[in-house]
């Protein structure tokens, strides 16, 4: 055997254990992953041409009150790459990063989410936002921190930060049985994009769409439900006013008086099965999903989304025994020590009861603003999150304590 020969012979023995160690280190570490449903390879595919990694940079093309009020305004977001937009799922959100005042000449980085409302479209995304005031029975709290900042210091031409659109609330796009939107104050801002993309998408679907509010002054898309109305006549539109005020007249700016509820459905929707689709304040939903599901909706036709700190628990909710077991849990940053007895939805929701400060945006795994350092003890997720979380840390809002935990917050 020539040197050369004998060197082949080496190198390819070298080579062989590399790759032999290679492969035990991957069967190792699939050992420790929670392994994910399959995924059809056409599905993997759409999914990743769906989305983009991080942030990336839009620019305010156009701003656009949408209520007499003015309190409500739709920013229309522009890549400043110019590259199309890939398509999303109606009723999804955008994740923000925005850069807000904090006090003096100094800012803060805070992460928001707000829901798309208006169907897809490749040159543009657009968002509609509510001025959040202070609190009615505080007056002297806080106005609500990234809408005020959208409102006041977001301009035309200005550059924001976002990430691809996610979320686990959207319209079912291979269903053809009638559809109910119920859209309560700025929760018909999916139902906008849902109802868009049903009328251009899939015209001969029945669709009742209901939006509650107070009155006309924060009547957002008036002209634009009307004339959809007008032109589709599988489009069936219920405005309800709680706090009509002088010159709103019944018939003409609105159909109902009061609130939406489960006894204003069975007067107006016909008899058959129904997809439900409810987004609105937390008041709103505690009350009207369970009573959706106590009249008899199926589990699998009732989609919902609450805005701000809600949880909606449905007739025969439990979590699973080992997550009511009582845990303490310890913030450190706070040095809190409370104890877990599994009445709550998060460990989001949690905190928020007991007022320890945490970020929040999504509420549903997905844009990353509650991500905490995990000190010690083992996390249980409601559903595998979309946001890709860093080691040693943890998605408080789909979170639930396995363990005992010390949190850094």
């Amino acid at each position: 055997m020539t040197a050369a020969q004998l060197l082949a012979w080496i190198t390819v023995a070298l080579l062989l254990q590399v790759a032999a160690a290679v492969g035990v280190t991957v069967w190792r570490r699939r050992g420790l992953q929670v392994v994910p449903p399959e995924v059809p390879a056409a599905a993997t595919t759409s999914s990743s041409q769906a989305a983009w990694s991080g942030w990336r940079a839009f620019r305010v093309e156009r701003r656009q009150p949408e209520d007499p009020a003015q309190t409500q305004c739709s920013f229309y977001l522009a890549p400043l790459d110019g590259q199309p937009l890939p398509p999303f799922k109606p009723g999804q959100f955008l994740t923000f990063s925005l850069d807000v005042p904090s006090g003096g000449q100094g800012t803060r980085m805070v992460t928001r989410c707000y829901s798309l409302s208006d169907r897809p479209d490749p040159a543009h995304y657009r968002v509609t936002i509510k001025r959040v005031p202070p609190p009615a029975d505080a007056p002297g709290a806080p106005a609500g921190l990234s809408s005020n900042h959208f409102h006041d210091r977001v301009h035309e031409g200005d550059v924001l930060r976002l990430k691809a659109p996610s979320g686990h609330f959207f319209i079912d796009p291979d269903a053809d049985v009638p559809v109910v939107l119920i859209g309560g104050g700025i929760g018909i801002t999916p139902m906008m994009s849902m109802l868009r993309w049903c009328l251009a998408e899939q015209p001969t679907r029945v669709v009742h769409l209901y939006y509650g509010l107070r009155s006309s002054r924060e009547h957002a898309f008036k002209q634009a439900l009307e004339t959809l109305a007008a032109a589709h006549p599988n489009l069936h539109l219920h405005v309800v006013y709680s706090r009509p005020v002088e010159g709103d007249t019944e018939g003409r700016d609105f159909q109902h008086r009061g609130h939406i509820d489960v006894e204003l459905l069975r007067r107006t929707l016909p008899h058959g099965r129904h997809r439900f689709y409810v987004c609105g304040p937390p008041a709103m939903m505690k009350s009207l999903v369970p009573a959706l599901a106590a009249w008899g909706v199926a589990r699998a036709d009732l989609n919902f989304e609450a805005f701000g700190p809600a949880s909606v628990s449905l007739p025969g909710d439990a979590p699973p025994r080992a997550e009511t077991e009582a845990f303490e849990i310890r913030f450190s940053r706070s040095g809190r020590t409370l104890s877990w007895d599994g009445s709550d939805t998060s460990l989001l929701d949690f905190a928020e009861r007991h007022a320890v400060a945490v970020e929040s945006g999504c509420r549903s795994g997905g844009c990353g603003a509650c991500e905490t350092r995990l000190l010690e003890g083992q996390v249980r997720y409601a559903q595998t999150p979309d946001h890709d979380v860093a080691p040693g840390h943890c998605l408080l809002c789909i979170g639930r304590p396995a363990s005992p935990l010390v949190l850094e917050a």
